[in-house]
C-alpha cells in the first residue's frame, strides 16, 4: 500500500470501499506498513498487494475463496490467495487444493499455480490479511486488514445476490458471521495445509458444489482446470 491518499484499488471496489481508506485503522495501518519495510522484506510487492481485487472486480465477483495470510517465502505471493506466479513451485497447500480437484472432478495437476485464470471468471481469491513480513506467517495479523477484509465481505453480501463463500480453516470461517446464508451458499472444510487437509479438506467437494450452485443460478460453472504454462494471463 503506497503512502499516497489514492490508494491503487480496482476502481469497482474503490467505489465500494474508498471511505475505508480515511478510517483511523487503514492510517495506522498504513504507518505500520510504511515502518515494517524500512527493516524487513514485506509480502507481496506493494504493486501486488490488492492484485485479487484488480483480477476480479466487484461486480464480477461469484465465488469467494478465503486465505489466511500471504505466502511468506521469496517470489512466492503475488497478492492472490494460494496462487503463484507461473514458473514459482506450487507451495503445498495449493498442490492439496490440486488434489482435492482432481479427486472431485477429474482434472489432472496442471504444471504452474497461478490462478489468475479463476480469478478472471469470478473467483475471488482474498487472504484476510492482505501482507506478511518474509519468513514469519501471521506476522501482520492484527495490524487493520481484518477490519478491511470484514469490510469486503460484508459489501459482498450486502450487495449480491447467490455467490459462494468457500472457507477453509478457522481464520476464513470467522467471516462466516458477516454471511447471510439465506442469500448466499457458504461451504466450510478444514484448510488444504498438510497439517489438515486430510482432516476433510480432501473429500470436501467444493469444486463440484461450487459449479453445481453456480449452474442452478443460470451462470457458467468456473473451469478449474488452468491454462498451460506460458499463457499470458498474469
Amino acid at each position: 500500500m503506497a503512502s499516497e491518499r489514492t490508494p491503487q484499488l480496482e476502481p469497482s471496489w474503490l467505489a465500494v470501499l474508498g471511505d475505508a481508506f480515511e478510517q483511523p485503522y487503514m492510517h495506522q495501518l498504513r504507518t505500520f506498513l510504511v515502518e515494517e519495510k524500512k527493516n524487513f522484506t514485506v509480502y507481496p510487492p506493494g504493486h501486488d498487494i490488492f492484485n485479487a481485487m484488480w483480477n476480479t472486480p466487484f461486480e464480477s465477483v461469484r465465488v469467494v475463496i478465503l486465505g489466511q495470510d500471504p505466502y511468506h517465502g521469496p517470489g512466492q505471493a503475488h497478492g492472490m490467495c494460494f496462487s503463484v506466479r507461473q514458473g514459482i513451485h506450487p507451495p503445498p497447500s495449493l498442490q492439496n487444493v490440486f488434489k482435492e480437484i482432481e479427486r472431485d472432478l477429474k482434472i489432472p495437476h496442471p504444471n504452474h499455480g497461478c490462478l489468475t485464470s479463476w480469478a478472471r471468471q469470478g473467483v475471488l481469491l482474498l487472504n484476510a490479511v492482505l501482507t506478511v513480513r518474509a519468513g514469519q506467517p501471521q506476522s501482520h495479523a492484527g495490524k487493520g486488514w481484518e477490519q478491511f477484509t470484514d469490510r469486503a465481505i460484508a459489501e459482498l453480501n450486502r450487495r449480491h445476490e447467490g455467490l459462494v463463500f468457500a472457507l477453509w480453516g478457522n481464520a476464513a470461517q470467522k467471516k462466516a458471521a458477516m454471511v447471510d446464508r439465506s442469500r448466499h451458499l457458504v461451504l466450510t472444510a478444514p484448510h488444504p495445509s498438510p497439517l489438515s487437509a486430510y482432516h476433510g479438506f480432501i473429500g470436501c467437494g467444493h469444486f463440484s458444489r461450487i459449479n453445481e450452485h453456480l449452474q442452478r443460478r443460470g451462470t457458467p460453472p468456473i473451469q478449474w482446470s488452468l491454462p498451460p504454462m506460458g499463457t499470458p494471463l498474469d
